[in-house]
């Protein structure tokens, strides 16, 4: 007798670019997810900069990516709820996971890091594409999780869909790994691109702009702290080495001009934003910084909208990974896969 499929309810944080692909993907495929992984991901609790909304009988997927489309927010829903935070609504709202996908905030991980944290404290899966809330508490929150026994999911915060972090995580059994580096940033490997092309900076940024891949202010991209952030998961989860970006030795690429890669060109030579952790006796040092690749480096050929990571071990050799993302839908399908990892029945 064929099963019938388990509901997740999920409360989604964030609804910006990767949060409404979320949503998309989940109308376009309901059937598959359920033929393929018996699970039905029911949107029970939604929340913008807005407020949040909170329905049992869950949101139409759809419905809401129009919502944000119409340039409307969550607080012109029948379902809103007044002066209700969501981490505050898990103790009233029906969920089994929470999906978080809020900006980016480096200084204090609000509003995500106060949602997570109430989420793994009531035993609730949390699934995240905002880095924030695991470079400030990554110790905290993966203690929590192990207490409570829910599952904390972020694969999707390095490099989207690119398995960074389940690579790392399941795939080095035994081994030390001695080195990793990464251009981790798909903005700023265009805008570098751009530039040895001969276009000036501020012609390189706007058109990363125009695109919809760099922020209307860019410094955390450009500075090169987008880029620390995810070194600093790297380093935690993958590495097991605690670390805090006050850790990671950080310059960005605001300084660099059309002439200086023009001259590192004549070299034979390519500029990365490089994200590089190094093996030194227990511990590794951190640093992000542009650098000059020879032509024949496998991150040397990570062109334009592409980010790839490399992996030295002592058991596996070399490992090298690349992807292509100038748009949010794989970022969103990495918030996907983990959801479905994290809520697979057995």
């Amino acid at each position: 007798m064929k099963k019938e499929p388990i509901v997740v309810r999920v409360m989604l944080v964030g609804l910006g670019n990767v949060g409404t692909g979320f949503l998309r993907i989940l109308a376009r495929r309901h059937e598959r997810l359920a033929a393929r992984y018996g699970l039905v991901f029911r949107v029970t609790a939604a929340a913008d900069s807005s407020g949040l909304a909170v329905d049992a009988d869950g949101f139409d997927p759809a419905a809401l990516v129009a919502l944000k489309a119409a340039g409307r927010g969550i607080d012109t829903l029948p379902a809103f709820r007044p002066h209700v935070s969501a981490a505050e609504a898990l103790g009233q709202a029906p969920c089994d996971l929470v999906v978080e996908a809020a900006p980016l905030n480096l200084e204090n991980g609000e509003p995500g890091l106060s949602v997570v944290r109430a989420a793994l404290a009531n035993g609730i899966h949390a699934v995240l594409a905002d880095k924030g809330p695991l470079v400030l508490a990554y110790g905290e929150l993966s203690d929590a999780a192990r207490r409570s026994g829910a599952a904390l999911a972020f694969s999707a915060t390095v490099c989207g869909p690119l398995p960074v972090i389940n690579c790392g995580r399941r795939d080095f059994v035994a081994a030390e790994i001695t080195r990793f580096r990464g251009v981790l940033n798909a903005t700023t490997n265009f805008i570098l691109a751009s530039l040895e092309q001969g276009k000036p900076y501020r012609e390189a940024l706007r058109e990363a702009q125009d695109a919809g891949a760099a922020e209307a202010d860019p410094r955390l991209d450009v500075e090169g702290w987008d880029t620390a952030a995810k070194l600093v998961i790297v380093a935690n989860s993958v590495l097991r080495t605690p670390a805090s970006l006050q850790d990671v030795a950080v310059r960005g690429i605001t300084d660099l001009g059309p002439g200086d890669l023009a001259q590192h060109r004549r070299r034979g030579k390519t500029v990365k934003l490089l994200a590089v952790a190094e093996k030194q006796g227990r511990t590794y040092r951190l640093s992000v910084a542009p650098a000059a690749l020879p032509a024949d480096d496998f991150l040397a050929a990570c062109n334009g909208w592409e980010m790839g990571v490399t992996f030295d071990s002592d058991l596996y050799g070399p490992m090298y990974f690349k992807t292509w993302e100038r748009e949010p839908g794989p970022t969103a399908a990495a918030v996907l896969r983990d959801a479905v990892n994290v809520c697979l029945p057995g």
